[in-house]
C-alpha cells in the first residue's frame, strides 16, 4: 500500500478539503461510529437533526463514545441530550465544540483538558460532508451547491456505497487526465475532443466521443463535462436524452487506502414524480457499471509511483502537480496553481467556430 510519501506529494499525511463521511440517509438517532484520515471518530445528530462529528474515544478513561449497546445510557436512551454526546461509559458529556459540560458524578468543574477533537460538517444534497485540514485553517473554497437535487426537475440520487479501494486517491484522480484508457476500459470511439483546464482549486476534464453501446453510429456524441472540487469530490454532466449528474466522492480511510461513493441524477425536463424512480435508478445503475470498469482496475494494480508516459497519454504530469497543492501548507497553493492553470489540450477535431473559447 503506497503512501503519500512514496508519491512524493508532501509534507501533510492528507489532503486538505471537503470530504464525503456519509449517506445522510443512514445517519439516525444512533451514533455512527467511522473512520477516516487514520482516526476513529462518531457522527451523531444532535436533537435539532444537526449532524456533528467528534473524535470517537473519552479523554476520562477511552471509551469509545459510539460503539456500545449495553450500557444502561445507551439502554435509557441518554447518550444524546441537546446538541451533546454522552460517553457511555462514565456518562460525562461533551458538546459540539468538543467540550465536557457535565460530569454527571462529580461537583468539579470539568477539566480543561476533557476536550475531544471536532471537525467542521455539512449536510448537503443527501450527504454529510467533512472538511479536513491538516494545519486546521478554515474552508478556503465553498463546498459545490449541488443545485440539482432541490431542482423539481431532477430525480434525486441514492447512494452507491463501493466500499474501501486499496490505493491512494492520487490514483484516482489520475483518471481526469488519462486520455488513452477511453477506448480500451470503457468502449469509446472516434474521440471528437478532450482537453483539461486548471483553475486554482478546480481541475476540469471535457471530452466528446462516440460510444460502443450507449450511442448507436451517427446519433452524434457522448458528451461529458467532469471536474474536480478540490481533491476528493468528483462531478460529470453528461448530455444524452436524460441530463445527468454523476458524483463520485472518496475519502482518505488510512494512507494509503480510500472509501468510494457513487451517485447520479437524472432531470426529467419536467416535475419528476416517483414513477420517474425507476429509470433513474437504472440510469444510475449503468453509470454505475461504467465506473466499475475502472474500479476493477484501480483494485488490482500496483501503485504507479512514477509514470511512464508517452505522447497521447494525457497531461497526468500536470495533473499530479495540481493535486500536490492539497499536501502542501495552504500558503504554497498558489504557486502549485500558477503552474498549471490553463487548458491542455490532447485532441480536438471540432469546427474551430464551435469550440468553447
Amino acid at each position: 500500500m503506497a503512501t503519500t510519501a512514496d508519491y512524493r506529494l508532501g509534507p501533510n499525511t492528507f489532503a486538505r478539503g471537503w470530504h464525503m463521511v456519509a449517506d445522510a440517509s443512514k445517519l439516525g438517532s444512533t451514533p455512527m461510529p467511522v473512520r477516516f484520515f487514520a482516526r476513529d471518530m462518531v457522527l451523531y445528530r444532535g436533537e435539532s437533526g444537526t449532524p456533528h462529528l467528534v473524535d470517537a474515544y473519552c479523554p476520562h478513561m477511552g471509551a469509545h463514545l459510539g460503539r456500545n449497546e449495553t450500557s444502561y445510557i445507551v439502554r435509557d436512551n441518554e447518550r444524546i441530550e441537546g446538541e451533546s454526546i454522552r460517553c457511555p461509559f462514565h456518562g460525562w458529556r461533551f458538546g459540539p465544540d468538543g467540550r465536557c459540560n457535565q460530569i454527571p458524578y462529580s461537583d468539579q468543574k470539568p477539566p480543561a483538558a476533557a476536550k475531544i477533537q471536532t471537525w467542521p460538517v455539512v449536510e448537503r444534497a443527501g450527504i454529510i460532508w467533512m472538511w479536513h485540514d491538516m494545519e486546521g485553517n478554515a474552508p478556503d473554497h465553498e463546498l459545490p451547491p449541488f443545485a440539482q437535487w432541490d431542482d423539481p426537475n431532477w430525480v434525486r440520487w441514492a447512494i452507491d456505497d463501493l466500499g474501501e479501494l486499496p490505493q491512494h486517491p492520487i490514483e484516482v484522480v489520475d483518471n481526469m487526465t488519462d486520455f488513452a484508457h477511453f477506448v480500451p476500459i470503457h468502449g469509446s470511439r472516434d474521440i471528437q475532443y478532450f482537453y483539461n483546464e486548471f483553475d486554482d482549486h478546480v481541475q476540469w476534464q471535457m471530452f466528446g466521443a462516440g460510444h460502443r453501446t450507449l450511442v448507436q453510429e451517427g446519433e452524434g456524441l457522448l458528451e461529458l463535462d467532469t471536474w474536480y472540487t478540490g481533491p476528493a469530490i468528483l462531478q460529470s454532466s453528461m448530455r444524452g436524452t436524460f441530463p445527468t449528474h454523476m458524483l463520485i466522492a472518496h475519502t482518505p480511510v488510512e494512507d494509503g487506502k480510500i472509501h468510494v461513493w457513487h451517485a447520479l441524477m437524472v432531470d426529467m425536463g419536467r416535475a419528476a414524480t416517483d414513477e420517474d424512480v425507476p429509470m433513474a435508478r437504472a440510469y444510475q445503475e449503468a453509470s454505475r457499471v461504467a465506473f466499475a470498469q475502472d474500479f476493477e482496475i484501480w483494485t488490482h494494480k500496483r501503485a504507479c509511483l512514477s509514470p511512464m508516459m508517452v505522447r497521447g497519454d494525457g497531461p497526468t504530469d500536470k495533473c499530479r502537480l495540481w493535486y500536490k497543492q492539497f499536501y502542501n501548507p495552504i500558503a504554497q497553493a498558489p504557486d502549485f496553481q500558477k503552474r498549471v492553470n490553463g487548458r491542455h489540450t490532447v485532441v480536438d477535431k471540432r469546427d474551430p467556430a464551435k469550440r468553447v473559447a
